[in-house]
């Protein structure tokens, strides 16, 4: 007896021990788990730009006569022989916003991403003469600089691809320059949806413009990084979770003195729109909030006035529960594009996500590798 209990004991043991061998495992995997998740959320980024100054772009500025500074990044074309891309970026972004299809695009083009006035190194309004007639935060200005920079820097005609606003300059370029355009993608502009009065019912409206108006405006919150998760739209629909990565933000915030671009704990799609926010200037967001940015400009006539090839890149039309706009703009403003703009091929995206570059990296070299091949045929975009 005594013996089979012994035996029991020992076999109940084995049980323990596999248990605790088990659990130690699941968690040493879920430890080890947490921690590449964590590592990825807070350094994606870092191996993008690797990528970028490996494939032989460097970074430089350039002086305007107007005395602002444009910053840039410019890939190697030693032979001479590709064609001249410039690539604007979105609002609140940088030009390393391109880093994931830079390296690629530079095998295709002689590539020039540059920082938009009010944005990344480029000038913000602070370092900006104050006795210039005319603010650089407009879409006016903004496109003189970059007529400009085509034609002083690029020194050739090329082909313009802009992101969101950056689109919308991009296209008031080819519309006002078009000697020096010789194709255009838009890559999701927010034509239509770009007025005050255009904007109210839009997710851009309620998550971005409205939050900075209301920050720069309030005296209680220091940084907007945590204000924005308490105040904004896409965070109120967590119920009240927004708190968490609220607190996190203001720790960070109050401890370095800075703003709080990553969490470890939240996915680096959801707070990747932040990674440039200390570069940027959020009187620039006041311009949209009141309408200035659009001064002096017709969106029907910028259209009109494209003479090149061109390709317009849509996020697919998306609304929440609540009927707010979570797209760029809605399906009736693209078909209005499309009957403005003479030369026009349109892709359409499977979901709205908004920063096509990023989100959809191969899928946008590709276009813009084709469009490439396009110019060459001569008449591969006519309608």
């Amino acid at each position: 007896m005594h013996t089979k209990k012994a035996s029991n004991l020992r076999g109940a043991k084995k049980v323990i021990i596999i248990i605790l061998a088990v659990f130690f495992s699941l968690a040493l995997l879920i430890g080890v788990g947490l921690g590449i998740y964590a590592y990825i959320n807070l350094h994606y980024d870092e191996s993008d730009m690797k990528k970028v100054w490996k494939a032989g772009f460097t970074e430089k500025q350039a002086e305007l006569e107007n005395g602002t500074t444009l910053n840039y990044a410019e890939s190697s074309d030693e032979q001479g022989n590709k064609t001249a891309l410039l690539l604007i970026h979105g609002q609140g972004m940088a030009w390393e916003d391109y880093a994931r299809v830079l390296p690629e695009l530079s095998q295709e083009y002689h590539v020039y991403a540059v920082d938009c006035h009010g944005h990344g190194s480029s000038s913000h309004n602070s370092s900006m003469d104050s006795s210039m007639e005319e603010s650089r935060y407009t879409c006016k200005t903004m496109t003189e600089d970059f007529i400009w920079f085509i034609e002083n820097i690029i020194g050739e005609p090329c082909v313009v691809s802009g992101h969101s606003s950056g689109g919308i300059l991009a296209a008031n370029v080819a519309a006002n320059s078009p000697e020096n355009v010789i194709g255009l993608v838009l890559e999701d502009p927010p034509f239509f949806s770009v007025l005050p009065e255009e904007m109210q019912n839009t997710f851009v409206w309620k998550d971005g413009f409205e939050v900075v108006h209301n920050f720069l405006n309030q005296t209680e919150e220091q940084y907007y990084v945590p204000y924005y998760f308490k105040n904004g739209y896409f965070w109120k629909l967590f119920q009240g979770l927004e708190q968490f990565p609220a607190e996190t933000a203001k720790k960070y915030s109050e401890k370095y003195q800075k703003e709080c671009k990553k969490i470890w704990y939240m996915p680096y799609s959801w707070t990747h729109g932040l990674l440039y926010i200390d570069e940027y200037d959020k009187d620039f967001s006041e311009t949209f909030y009141d309408g200035t940015w659009f001064n002096g400009v017709s969106q029907e006539e910028m259209l009109q006035g494209i003479q090149c090839p061109c390709v317009y890149i849509k996020a697919k039309t998306d609304y929440g529960e609540d009927g707010v706009l979570y797209a760029a703009n809605d399906d009736e403003d693209a078909k209005r594009v499309l009957e403005l703009v003479k030369n026009c091929e349109f892709i359409e995206t499977d979901t709205s996500d908004h920063d096509i570059h990023f989100k959809y990296s191969e899928r946008f070299i590709e276009i813009l590798v084709d469009f490439n091949k396009g110019l060459g045929d001569g008449d591969s975009y006519e309608k």
